[in-house]
């Protein structure tokens, strides 16, 4: 069937709204290409449809008069409109009629006023609006015309909300600091904790832009002066406290962090007792007991927490054979850094309640020895009840004050834990007096404390230790006046050094914190927070005895500088006194002097015997004698093996008798009581 083609002159009859529309859009580009040059385009040619059930949709050309530019005649555009006449057996193919729709070119549009289509005509036309017809555009998709326009509305609202930001930015008001007068007369009364609150809120915010927000006739004093009078009101504590606290973290936002998490309860935690139970099987059974636990943490072996139990942590089965041990993770945590070997000489300086000696002793298998001390007595029974409950059987427990175990056993550990008495700053939610109790002159006393114990410690460590030699200290506080103070001093009174601690969590210790300045080495210390890592605030370090000297680094250098300055004269002495003796020793003869060095090494031959082999024997003792003394008196520290002078025996008088008199007078006693015992029978 041949496609028939119509050519109209005049307008074209009453037609639908949708053919209205595209009419004045296609005079309205009419006008726009009158006025630029008209280039000559070939028209494709139009393939013929196919047929579908004997049918043929033909294409209609229609002929739009539109009007011409004032100079110009009128010109005549050619649209192509393809009218596709619907039969009964199309409405049944709708894939086939998108098809005879799409497979247009693209300057060919599309009369669709005819095909009855699903849909809103708003849509249409919100799409015709949206997506102009450039030339950069006729190559995109509709897909991507959209996502064009996606994205041009979010730049638009962006645009508009920074606006809007900046708007509420310029019309908020000011801050105005109230001063201290006024907060200390409000804190009489009961404060109403909102305001407060809220006060505190806008302080950090000032001081986080300290230069933009500021009030120019205030100070930054006088904003840390309010905000420190706030948060004691807040949180309870008093001002040196949280001066200190202040001091140690000095963004607002840890601070809050740090000042709430105080006040939150950690959450419950157990230790496996690996001498009696692993975890996997202690898990089962508490969980089949009623327990929710889980493994407490990735570096850790050993720990459980306890989400919630039906029972008494405290009263299960479990708990009485010895299986666990209700510890915080923050004890596990310098034991792990101590790393006791089985065989050690370990000392726990201060042991009670007697978790972290257990932790040890199942760390040597039961082996070596353990001493548990304690300098509260009534605490020592609570030592001895945990450790007998869970097997240990390696430990002796003793009631001292470490200050005395450098004095009574120098050089007498592989291995010492020292955790040290401390202000508790790090476990307040377990004692909430701390926030008012602790002043300037308690952290004094704690300090001088500490400084004497780690220095008994240290002189109760083996330098020379196989595979010992390590202190570790730990306190339960974050001050810096009980952790790297203390352990600063240490270093510049002993021969020691600090060395990695071992532990994969942990922030590093202070080497400078304001006025202090401290070694270097200190930053291998870890420090934990709760806020941080969600266990009790901690802090460990551990220590490597070099030598058993008695002095510092620095001496111990001078000393042996002075050594080797003393050896070398000596032996310059000696060279030029052997140049000036001459050789007197004849062939075939030896001289008193070889004999004497014969006798020394053992090597004389023992022909004569008699009082020539004793006296030689009584001249090797003497030298062996004054050979010691000398080196005794010579000894700095670094060969000291621990040699205590005996005393001397008390000689006790023998009655010189010869053993033939003392044995006849004896036979004849016994002699004569028999012979009178005889007699008394008959």
């Amino acid at each position: 069937m041949a496609i028939v083609k119509k050519k109209k002159v005049s307008t074209t009859p009453k037609s639908t709204p949708k053919e209205n529309g595209l009419k004045r859009k296609l005079e309205v580009e009419d006008a726009q290409e009158a006025e630029t040059p008209k280039v000559a385009k070939k028209t494709p040619k139009k393939k013929p449809l196919k047929k579908q059930n004997g049918t043929v949709a033909t294409p209609v050309v229609e002929v739009v008069a539109t009007p011409s530019s004032e100079n110009g005649p009128k010109k005549k555009k050619k649209k192509v409109v393809k009218k596709v006449k619907l039969f009964e057996e199309e409405e049944k193919a709708p894939k086939q009629k998108a098809q005879l729709i799409d497979e247009d070119d693209d300057e060919e549009e599309f009369n669709i006023g005819n095909l009855d289509i699903q849909g809103d005509d708003d849509d249409d036309d919100d799409l015709r609006d949206d997506y102009s017809d450039d030339d950069e555009d006729e190559d995109n998709l509709p897909i991507e015309k959209k996502s064009a326009a996606l994205d041009k509305k979010k730049e638009k609202m962006l645009k508009e909300g920074e606006e809007e930001l900046q708007l509420n930015i310029a019309n908020q008001e000011k801050f105005e600091l109230p001063t201290v007068e006024d907060i200390e007369a409000e804190m009489k009364s009961a404060p109403n904790l909102e305001i407060v609150r809220q006060r505190i809120a806008d302080v950090i915010q000032v001081l986080g832009d300290f230069k933009a927000r500021r009030d120019p006739n205030k100070s930054r004093l006088q904003y840390v002066e309010v905000l420190q009078k706030d948060l004691c009101s807040q949180f309870g504590y008093n001002e040196f406290l949280m001066a200190k606290f202040m001091d140690l973290f000095p963004n607002g936002a840890e601070l809050l962090q740090f000042l709430e998490a105080n006040d939150n309860p950690r959450p419950v935690t157990i230790r496996a007792n690996s001498l009696k139970v692993k975890r996997r099987d202690l898990a089962k059974n508490l969980i089949n007991r009623g327990m929710n636990v889980d493994p407490a943490a990735e570096w850790t072996k050993v720990g459980l927490v306890v989400y919630d139990s039906q029972v008494p942590v405290g009263a299960t089965p479990e708990y009485l054979a010895g299986h666990y041990m209700i510890q915080g993770l923050n004890s596990l945590l310098p034991v792990m850094a101590l790393a006791p070997q089985p065989g050690d000489r370990v000392l726990d300086m201060c042991s009670a309640p007697g978790g972290k000696t257990s932790h040890i002793a199942s760390l040597m298998k039961n082996s070596g020895v353990l001493f548990a001390n304690d300098a509260n007595f009534d605490r020592c029974r609570a030592i001895i009840g945990n450790l007998h409950r869970l097997g240990v059987n390696n430990t002796v427990v003793c009631n001292l004050g470490g200050e005395e175990f450098g004095k009574i056993r120098p050089n007498g550990f592989d291995r010492i834990l020292l955790d040290a008495p401390c202000s508790g700053t790090g476990v307040i939610w377990k004692d909430q007096s701390v926030k008012t109790s602790k002043d300037s002159q308690d952290v004094q006393r704690r300090h001088t404390m500490q400084r004497q114990l780690i220095l008994s410690a240290m002189d109760a460590l083996d330098a020379n230790s196989p595979n010992g030699g390590y202190l570790v200290y730990s306190t339960c506080s974050v001050l810096v006046e009980e952790n790297e103070a203390v352990v600063n001093f240490l270093l510049e009174r002993r021969h020691c050094e600090l060395v990695p601690t071992g532990l994969t969590i942990g922030v590093d210790g202070y080497t400078r914190f304001r006025d202090y300045r401290f070694h270097s080495s200190l930053s291998m210390t870890k420090r934990y927070y709760p806020h941080v890592h969600n266990i009790d605030g901690f802090f460990v370090a551990k220590i490597k005895k070099l030598s058993n000297a008695k002095m510092s680094k620095q001496e111990v250098l001078e000393k042996e500088r002075e050594k080797q300055e003393n050896k070398k004269k000596s032996q310059a002495e000696e060279d030029s006194s052997d140049d000036k003796k001459k050789p007197a020793k004849k062939a075939g003869k030896k001289s008193k002097e070889d004999s004497d060095s014969e006798d020394d090494d053992g090597t004389a031959p023992f022909k004569n015997v008699g009082s020539g082999a004793r006296a030689n024997k009584k001249r090797r003792n003497q030298k062996k004698v004054q050979a010691k003394q000398d080196s005794l008196k010579e000894d700095d520290g670094f060969n000291t093996v621990g040699n205590i002078k005996k005393a001397r025996k008390v000689k006790e008088f023998k009655a010189r008798v010869p053993k033939r008199a003392a044995a006849r007078t004896g036979a004849k006693a016994v002699k004569n009581k028999r012979k009178k015992m005889l007699a008394k029978q008959q």
